[in-house]
């Protein structure tokens, strides 16, 4: 049994908590440490963890095999390191860090220590996300040419203007870091690297300096195109739809529950789509955060890997530097 620690308990944390504690028979969460403790006492005492003054007070704990971070973006880097320095794993929310370096230096940190670094993508793990790599792995789109996606919630619209969420230092191009990475994720694992992006990003709606409609386009080194769409004043959405020679794939629904595949078939369409069948499954139920947390015990105890790799985060990363300055200056910008 892993014993965890929880590092920021705002709603997200809470989630994470309660994915797997009395739930799990490989981690569980027997510490946490928050910002505002009071406020999160109530919570801990229910879900049976004690609660802690401050991070090194969490990091001393000899007994602590590994700690959660669901803090700011901009603390990952230095807490990622303090808990390498102590020997403690780490599984951090996406995105790791906003910089590559800092990235690069977080991965450098816990190799060096001997311990486990685990984003968390909880995407990657969904059934559909699988069937779609299935796919593509086995070539049934043939040759890849476009993919597009859209993942929205109306959450900007609630941000208080002091949330650390609604400052853009920490969340640069409004939904990129809460949704957005989540979907260049997806495309990183399913079709490789990202070589150009080009993004517009403003805001139009929500009672904060955040920006509530973000657009991106994108080249992959493999030669094809792709475009995603962030909203945070929308109903809760999400959509990753490929297109190859050989026909297309579409993953719907804010859980991803939906998945279909449809053959490009072997003749033009005249005014009907003809004999060509769509191949729908569904996926309900399935609960991504659970199954991250629960990849990320087996990490530490020696089990199989954690299934996102450094590379891929560390290129994700890159992606979103390349989107940030895009924004910023309107012009494409090469990913590093």
């Amino acid at each position: 049994m892993v014993n965890a620690a929880i590092v920021g308990l705002g709603w997200w944390g809470k989630v994470l908590v309660d994915s797997v504690q009395g739930k799990s028979d490989n981690i569980t969460f027997t510490h946490g440490a928050t910002r505002t403790k009071s406020k999160a006492q109530e919570y801990a005492d229910d879900k049976g963890f004690a609660l802690v003054d401050d991070y090194d007070d969490l990091l001393a704990i000899d007994d602590l095999d590994a700690v959660v971070l669901a803090t700011p973006h901009s603390k990952h880097r230095e807490q990622i390191e303090a808990a390498a320095a102590a020997g403690k794993h780490v599984f951090c929310e996406k995105p790791l860090t906003l910089t590559k370096a800092d990235a690069e230096a977080a991965f450098a940190a816990c190799e060096k220590a001997g311990v486990v670094l685990a984003t968390g993508f909880n995407r990657r793990f969904h059934p559909s996300v699988h069937r779609a790599k299935e796919l593509v792995d086995a070539g049934a789109l043939k040759e890849l040419m476009h993919v597009e996606g859209t993942m929205c919630a109306p959450n900007g619209m609630f941000l208080a203007a002091d949330a650390w969420r609604a400052d853009r230092t920490e969340t640069p191009v409004g939904g990129l870091t809460p949704m957005g990475v989540h979907v260049i994720d997806i495309y990183i694992n399913l079709f490789g690297r990202i070589e150009e992006a080009y993004c517009q990003s403003f805001r139009r709606a929500v009672p904060n300096d955040t920006d509530d409609t973000s657009s991106m386009l994108f080249m992959f080194e493999n030669g094809m195109s792709g475009y995603m769409a962030n909203m945070l004043a929308t109903a809760p959405s999400f959509r990753v739809q490929a297109y190859g020679l050989g026909g297309s794939f579409e993953i719907r629904k804010p859980d991803l529950s939906s998945f279909e595949f449809v053959p490009n078939g072997d003749g033009p369409i005249t005014g009907s789509t003809g004999k060509i069948e769509a191949q729908s499954e569904d996926f309900s139920g399935f609960d991504m955060v659970n199954a991250e947390l629960e990849a990320f015990a087996a990490a530490c105890s020696g089990g199989e890997a954690y299934p996102v790799p450094k590379d891929d985060v560390v290129h994700g990363i890159a992606v979103l530097e390349a989107v940030v300055e895009s924004a910023e200056t309107g012009k494409p910008v090469k990913v590093a």
